[in-house]
């Protein structure tokens, strides 16, 4: 996907201010049994296609409003994700903003998982 210079703008300075994990570290810690919680913050219908094992679905459009009374601990690890991993780090920018001290954007997304071959959610 193209995006446009000014949304790359806002998640390159989102990035500076964010942890980045690799998919490969992500599947590391699901194989692993890693506690950490995978928060999906694409949109319903990305989401309804096709997901990651073990992940649960927070959109970005909801995700403040929602993430406290989903995940009320602060310091649970979060690891959210996106298509490619822009999206995520704004979310995991708010999430900082908000207190959350373990939270970190999966950097490649749903589509480098899938790239590299790592199964999806099956149900």
């Amino acid at each position: 996907m193209k995006h446009s210079p000014g949304f790359l703008k806002i998640v390159e300075d989102a990035k500076t201010r964010i942890k980045e994990v690799d998919i490969h570290k992500v599947k590391d810690w699901l194989d692993s049994d890693k506690k950490f919680c995978l928060i999906d913050v694409r949109e319903e219908s990305e989401w309804a296609a096709s997901r990651l094992p073990c992940s649960i679905h927070i959109g970005k459009g909801i995700l403040e409003r929602d993430i406290e009374r989903t995940i009320p601990d602060k310091n649970t690890t979060l690891v959210l994700y996106c298509g490619g991993g822009y999206r995520s780090a704004l979310a995991a920018e708010s999430l900082k903003k908000m207190g959350y001290n373990e939270v970190a954007s999966m950097a490649g997304g749903w589509r480098g998982w899938t790239e590299a071959g790592y199964e999806l959610a099956d149900d």
